[in-house]
């Protein structure tokens, strides 16, 4: 428990950085969400109190979060769900509780939908205070802190009253990144991974062929670069060869994609006790990253890439999985998902998996967690192709199996990034290495330093982040 102070301090730090990042769906022009259904059952439950009607409108932001979740009108017959799913993904999320709530389930569930830059923070502090909601959802890279820090309670009692058997329907990956000491603290919901979009408008005018599978072909840095340098010469003045940021999540995703692929040893060690990170290595993966900015195919001032993508001004962009479902929603983007590209001596990719967690209670009521853990199950199996409609690619062996799974488009294009995917070690401490990582290299892609420079000062943060 040692850790606790500097988690919370890591987290409210990484807020800062999390308001400008772009994974998990944070930015995408489709969103109905579980945040705005709370607000109008909120409403609803106010009975023309106008003044509680109108404080509930300042909670709910255009896209659908809370900045307050604890001000929201929640059924008391209901489980009470919080969510981080606030972009493209957000209404997938909505539609499979929808689809939940029909099935006359033991408990019917209310989503509430925290601002993403928020959410970590705010389970945190609610849980501290005994006002933590049934449900949540945790990045598996973020759960090692929750279960060591006690924002959450084991499940494997509720999954064995349930006769659920998680080694049926999950890969032992999967089970392994939610299993602390023998007891499993959440079901996994899927694996969300790093991958390139192509317009294929812009691939036709560059005089770039797709190949039999309907992908592009590149087999390494050269060919992409030659790719983008086709692009290049038909983008617009206003438009980008590349989108994505300048900073935040979606550069140091890729730095990390470079980095492995180049033979990157693990950046700590398994016991987190130790710095291993590959400092050579990390160098010239964070000069490929920077390469790109500096041959100019990426346009400055990009805040949103997915968003940019989606105007149809970028041949290419790198970004998330959870991004299909609503690329595919939108108007006149001719588009084709790939899995990240082998660019150097291996095909490694960035990755990182939702998970549905019990918060930990004062005052459990047995029974309605053990109807949450029903529910958690049941939209990860039964809810998983729902769920995949977003982009994700479903934990579940059953879904992964399915027609319906297999009848979406593009899936199968970026299903073996689950294999390619290089996840960070399993050690409490990560949430704040990762926050260090990414500001400074910040300073490369800003050009505030050279990519040595920067290097040196990630190694840093991560050794002032060891146990």
């Amino acid at each position: 428990m040692r850790r606790g102070k500097k988690w919370m301090a890591a987290l409210g730090a990484a807020a800062v950085v999390m308001a400008a990042l772009s994974g998990c769906g944070r930015s995408a022009s489709t969103q109905t969400s579980g945040g705005t259904q709370a607000a109008q059952e909120s409403k609803e439950t106010a009975s023309g109190e106008t003044s509680a009607a109108a404080e509930e409108t300042k909670n709910v932001n255009d896209d659908g979060t809370v900045n307050n979740p604890e001000q929201v009108a929640v059924d008391a017959n209901k489980l009470v769900m919080w969510s981080l799913f606030s972009g493209g993904d957000g209404g997938f999320m909505s539609k499979m509780i929808e689809e939940y709530n029909g099935t006359n389930p033991t408990k019917q569930v209310q989503s509430i939908m925290l601002v993403w830059a928020d959410y970590y923070t705010k389970l945190q502090t609610a849980v501290a205070a005994g006002k933590g909601p049934d449900i949540g959802i945790s990045h598996a890279s973020s759960l090692p802190q929750l279960v060591e820090d006690g924002v959450v309670q084991p499940i494997t009692s509720y999954l064995d009253e349930l006769g659920i058997d998680l080694s049926q329907h999950y890969s032992q990956a999967s089970i392994d990144a939610v299993t602390f000491g023998g007891e499993v603290y959440a079901v996994p919901l899927d694996t969300h991974a790093e991958i390139m979009y192509f317009n294929k408008g812009i691939l036709e005018q560059a005089g770039v062929a797709l190949n039999g599978a309907g992908g592009v072909d590149i087999k390494n840095a050269d060919d992409f670069y030659a790719i983008c340098d086709k692009i290049k010469a038909v983008i617009p003045e206003d438009g980008s060869t590349i989108a994505i940021t300048s900073n935040g999540d979606d550069p140091y995703r890729l730095w990390w994609a470079a980095y492995f692929q180049m033979g990157g040893a693990p950046i700590v060690s398994d016991d987190g006790k130790s710095v291993t990170l590959d400092k050579e290595k990390a160098v010239k993966a964070a000069e490929f990253v920077k390469g790109l900015y500096d041959k100019g195919y990426v346009k400055e001032g990009i805040d949103d890439h997915q968003k940019f993508f989606q105007s149809g001004k970028a041949g290419i962009c790198i970004g998330g999985t959870w991004a299909v479902g609503a690329f595919e929603q939108t108007d006149n983007l001719n588009f084709v998902p790939v899995a990240f590209p082998k660019l150097f001596d291996t095909d490694n990719c960035w990755a990182d998996s939702h998970t549905f967690i019990l918060p930990a209670k004062k005052a459990r009521n047995e029974a309605d967690s053990k109807a949450a853990v029903e529910f958690m199950a049941a939209a990860s199996m039964k809810g998983g192709v729902t769920w995949a409609s977003s982009g994700q690619i479903p934990a579940c062996k059953e879904v992964l199996a399915s027609d319906e799974y297999k009848a979406l488009p593009y899936r199968s294009s970026y299903m073996s990034e689950v294999e390619k995917a290089v996840l960070p070690a399993k050690v409490s401490t990560f949430n704040g290495m990762k926050k260090g990582m990414i500001d400074s290299l910040d300073t490369i892609w800003t050009g505030k330093g050279d990519a040595a420079s920067g290097i040196d000062a990630l190694y840093d943060e991560l050794e002032s982040n060891l146990p």
